[in-house]
């Protein structure tokens, strides 16, 4: 370790902060903190941690503030998530730091992961030895380190992953894991945080949160018996036999490894400003202008081999000529573009994988046919246009599972944000319909696809399917994404200074739905919930 002042302090970049003695020592400090002895205990996991902004409904989780663009107009990530790794004693204070560092943020799209999560799954023998508190949990060899980092090299690269939940009161993990995706900040505290050099090469930033040994031991004391239904005597034990032993060992020596040492904790605001600070500025230099790079970009190319249009014949032609007229009425608005969805879907599914399938007829005779090959069918639609397809996919795909994307755009920057995701377990398996009533410039459909992928959904079984696209947006997609086929059943040529697809449609949500919108708005989507 590096030589400290004689005053107790915390480097802090470098520098050192002076702060007040130790905590206080004694029967009497110990006995006023505890947990009076008839309270009840509370059922303890590694969940309940502190979430973006967000807006809750009965079955909708919505982010009230959007996550942008995360990848360049080449559709890979050209960012990843910045990662605070938080690491100090047992209750020294981790995960108040982390809350507090979350709150003086106020950014949307924060994880915050715990290690705790990460424990192995004991075996029986190991259980009775928790259950009598003679199971060594601080010790690095406690602990899963390959999934941990695995699951965070995934969550950093933006990928959607699964966290078990560990139940401290059985000493086991449950069934059922948390889904967690689209971090642009991640803030991972434990108490072995700094000891595995796999772990280490992926913290961006490392704190070292220290805290005085009577109040960790204190704290502790309040958590295990309130929180874990341990008793007082066990909980020293436990202390003194591994704790403390642990942190002298383990814990205390990466001291040297941080970037910021904080004392006090979450009182110490001085420390977490500039954390907060240091974390704003590394955002900035990561922001991506995504929109304005497609929209200057595919010009005079040929339309893209893996673009479907479907074939003008005159009921097609027709379609359009009424949904496209200013004055169609939206009853008739509606009703026409409900056929020209079912065609565009029916169009859709002739590019599903299929097979040779013999069937017996009535007569007895046996028919070659054909049976789709894949596993499952996913539709997901781009809320709110998008939605108004479902209807004619649920027509033609029997128990077709249904997911949504909410994509705004951000009226300041003008880039794409995602706000709210919804989408079927094991979603990487199935062929994905993607859905948007119109495309401009590509950037709602891109972030969509991106979504996918890093559900690991296979590009190859991603289509994209929309009433009318712009040629612009048909070469961005094509251009990020080669292998995404993509279904139209018309192709316009430009766009005006407003980003509108001419000669167009209009603002299909509006027509649709019979809201008034905005004339700066684009028809990628609808107004309500604008879109890129």
């Amino acid at each position: 370790m590096t030589d400290v002042p004689d005053s107790p302090g915390a480097r802090i970049s470098g520098c050192w902060a002076l702060r007040s003695g130790g905590g206080g020592s004694g029967e009497d400090s110990l006995d006023r903190l505890l947990p009076p002895l008839n309270t009840p205990r509370r059922k303890s996991t590694t969940l309940g941690k502190t979430e973006p902004p967000l807006l809750r409904t009965g079955t909708r989780t919505i982010y009230t503030a959007g996550r942008p663009p995360w990848y360049n107009e080449h559709g890979t990530q050209s960012k990843e998530a910045f990662v605070i790794g938080l690491c100090g004693g047992s209750a020294s204070g981790k995960t108040t730091v982390a809350n507090k560092i979350i709150e003086a943020l106020d950014v949307p799209w924060v994880v915050l992961l715990s290690m705790d999560s990460f424990y192995k799954v004991l075996s029986p023998e190991e259980q009775a030895l928790a259950a009598s508190n003679d199971y060594n949990f601080d010790h690095p060899g406690a602990f899963d380190f390959q999934l941990l980092v695995t699951t965070l090299r995934k969550l950093k690269q933006g990928k959607s992953v699964k966290i078990p939940v560990y139940d401290f009161t059985t000493h086991g993990r449950q069934k059922e894991w948390k889904n967690v995706y689209g971090a642009s900040v991640i803030i991972f505290e434990g108490i072995m945080a700094f000891t595995d050099k796999e772990l280490l090469q992926l913290l961006d930033m490392k704190v070292f949160v220290d805290t005085d040994s009577d109040i960790r031991l204190v704290r502790r004391l309040k958590r295990d018996i309130t929180e874990r239904g341990r008793d007082i005597e066990g909980v020293i034990k436990q202390y003194n036999k591994f704790v403390k032993p642990a942190f002298e060992q383990y814990i205390e020596p990466t001291m040297r490894l941080a970037d910021i040492v904080v004392p006090r904790g979450g009182g110490n605001m001085v420390a977490i400003d500039l954390i907060v600070q240091h974390v704003h500025s590394q955002l900035e230099e990561r922001e991506l202008s995504v929109r304005a790079l497609l929209a200057s970009a595919h010009q005079s190319q040929p339309l893209p081999q893996t673009l479907s249009v479907l074939e003008s014949t005159p009921q097609v032609r027709g379609l359009h000529t009424i949904i496209r007229n200013k004055d169609t009425s939206r009853d008739e608005f509606i009703f026409y573009s409900k056929r020209l969805m079912r065609l565009l879907i029916e169009h859709a599914l002739t590019f599903l994988p299929s097979k040779k399938c013999m069937v017996q007829t009535p007569q007895s005779q046996e028919y070659e046919g054909r049976s789709f090959s894949g596993k499952g069918i996913t539709g997901v639609s781009i809320l709110r246009a998008g939605e108004t397809m479902e209807p004619a996919l649920r027509a033609v795909c029997k128990d077709v599972r249904i997911g949504k994307l909410l994509i705004q755009t951000n009226l300041d920057s003008g880039e794409p944000e995602l706000h709210y995701l919804r989408l079927p377990k094991d979603i990487s398996e199935d062929h994905v319909i993607l859905m948007d009533s119109t495309v401009s410039t590509g950037a709602a459909a891109m972030m969509a696809i991106r979504v996918l992928l890093d559900h690991d959904v296979q590009e190859e079984n991603i289509l994209l399917g929309s009433l009318l696209m712009a040629e612009l947006g048909v070469h961005s997609v094509a251009y990020a994404f080669p292998r995404v086929k993509i279904i139209t059943t018309a192709v316009d040529k430009s766009l005006d200074d407003f980003l509108h697809v001419i000669p167009g449609i209009g603002d299909f949500g509006d027509r649709y739905f019979g809201t008034d919108a905005p004339s700066s708005w684009s028809d990628e989507e609808d107004q309500e919930l604008p879109s890129c």
